[in-house]
Parts: C-alpha cells; sequence; structure tokens
C-alpha cells in the first residue's frame, strides 16, 4: 500500500510503553499515518488496532542498522514518505562514574546516541529529496543538566543535544526542522523496569551516587510529567509556524533549566578577566 495524500507520515521509535506509545497514540487518534516500532511489536499490538490502514507496527532494535534500512524502506514503500521522525528510544543506566562497567556502557551509547544517528541517517535521505521532514529528537532535562549517578547517561544526552544543534543548521536550509525535547520526570518505565545499574557499589560514593540511586528508583510511579499530554505538546511544536529547537517539558524541567541558565551566566561572569585575559594581545 503506497499513499500519496497529504496525511503526515510518523516514524516512532520506542513505542512500547511511556512517552512513544503515547506519542503513536495521539498520532493515529488524529487520523495521521504512523509506523509505530519497538523491540517487540506485540507490544504495540493494541496501539495500531483498529488503524490498520493508518498504522504499520515493526520490529526495530535501534542498535540493529541493518534492521533500520528494512524498517525506513518498508516505511516509504508502504506511505511513499516519512514526514516526522522521532527518536524516542534510549534508557537509563545507574552507576557513579566510576562504577560503570565498560560493555554497559557502551550499549548505552549504541542506544541512546548512535541508534539516533543511524536512523536519522536513514530518513534523511527522503526528506532531502522532498526538501520538507522534521525530526524530533528526545534528549531530557539531563541533556543540560548534570546529577551524580546517571553521569553516563547524562553523557548520552549532552551528545544528542550537541549532534541536534548541528543537524539543524545543516538541514534547515533544505526545508527540514529538528527539534529537541528535554522531559523533566515522566510517569513512564524509565526510572523503573526500564532503568540499567552497576552491580558494583563503591561505598566512598555512597552519600552521593549511591543515594541518588536510591532516590531515582523511587520515584517510579510517582512522576509528575504525563506522558499523554507530552505527546501533545510534542504535536503542537512540530506543527507550529516556527517549531522551536528546544523543548522543555514539565515544571520541573522549565525550573531546573532556568536555573542552570543563572549558574552558568554567573560562572562565566565570576571568570570574565581571566578568560578574556589568553588571547594574543591585539595590535594597535
Amino acid at each position: 500500500m503506497t499513499t500519496d495524500d497529504d496525511t503526515p507520515v510518523w516514524l516512532i521509535t520506542g513505542c512500547s510503553t511511556g512517552l512513544g506509545r503515547e506519542l503513536a497514540r495521539a498520532v493515529l487518534e488524529r487520523g495521521w499515518k504512523a509506523v509505530v516500532t519497538a523491540r517487540r511489536p506485540e507490544q504495540v499490538a493494541d496501539v495500531v488496532a483498529g488503524h490498520e490502514d493508518r498504522a504499520l507496527a515493526l520490529e526495530l532494535d535501534v542498535t540493529d542498522a541493518g534492521r533500520i534500512a528494512e524498517v525506513v524502506e518498508q516505511a516509504e514503500a508502504t506511505f511513499g514518505r516519512i514526514d516526522v521522525l522521532v527518536n524516542n528510544a534510549g534508557y537509563g543506566y545507574l552507576a557513579a562514574i566510576e562504577e560503570g562497567q565498560d560493555q554497559e556502557v557502551r550499549a548505552l551509547f549504541d542506544t541512546n546516541v548512535f541508534g539516533l544517528v543511524d536512523l536519522t541517517r536513514a530518513v534523511l535521505p527522503g526528506m532531502r529529496g522532498r526538501r520538507s521532514g522534521h525530526i524530533v529528537n528526545v534528549s531530557s532535562l539531563g541533556g543540560l543538566v548534570a546529577f551524580g549517578a546517571t553521569g553516563y547517561y547524562h553523557a548520552t544526552k549532552f551528545a544528542v543535544e550537541g549532534l541536534s544543534e548541528s543537524l539543524a543548521a545543516e538541514v534547515a536550509p533544505l526545508g527540514i526542522g529538528v527539534t529537541i525535547v528535554e522531559p523533566a520526570a515522566f510517569r513512564t518505565n524509565w526510572s523503573g523496569p526500564s532503568m540499567q545499574q552497576s552491580p558494583v557499589h563503591i561505598d566512598d560514593y555512597a552519600d552521593t551516587a549511591g543515594a541518588r540511586r536510591a532516590t531515582t528508583l523511587a520515584t517510579y510511579g510517582h512522576q509528575p510529567g504525563d506522558p499523554a499530554r507530552a505527546a501533545d505538546a510534542i504535536i503542537t511544536a512540530v506543527g507550529a509556524a516556527q517549531p522551536p529547537l528546544r523543548l522543555l517539558l514539565g515544571r520541573a524541567a522549565y525550573d531546573i533549566a532556568s536555573a542552570r541558565l543563572d549558574s552558568l551566566r554567573a560562572g562565566f561572569d565570576e571568570w570574565r578577566d581571566l578568560t578574556r585575559g589568553v588571547d594574543y594581545p591585539e595590535r594597535l
């Protein structure tokens, strides 16, 4: 089935739970088309039920580059194009930096960063050819502010921030938009079943990273953010006449990110003279 009407086509990763699931539902409820992906497509069968003429549920592990190519090809063959890509798949990892284990850290980057990159590169040729499209990269408040115990997760999200800024500059002249989504704590599985953590516990970090491990896990099921409202907010932002480069989601995201800006400015100003004094002297 190939369609060439004006109904937007969304490809969303990580749809089995949380934000991805709610976003897929919201897209389909609006009468749009959606490629709904998950590592276990049976987990999204209820999302696409009743929308089989506009929905395509596909298996996708974003660390599998070959499968990414197949999914993009199948999506374009079915719907003719991909208008909006949402790179949502990802997970967290709890460990002090010294406690991090190499294999697990590399797996985290493979999903949160390199999977996002590979899927973006697979979708861009079609968007460039049409001179239209939008890429939504789900980062985190943790892509702007870092705390103990989640340093490796922050590193992946800081990478997403930088990649997305560069991508936005590169594709804007081609008619393609980029939005970085930065949620605070939302009622998803991030701090629960999907959270990974190092089995290594070093006593010297018990009061810092160790304590925050416990408080992070304790938030599961009580997070203030509503994924359904977040999905609606993303759709609103993408559909705006001038979509934002960054979209903070949640009161805590706005408050903490704003405080971060103030802290950065204060630190810059405190060391201004030393900072500005390291250039070669100006010639008269």
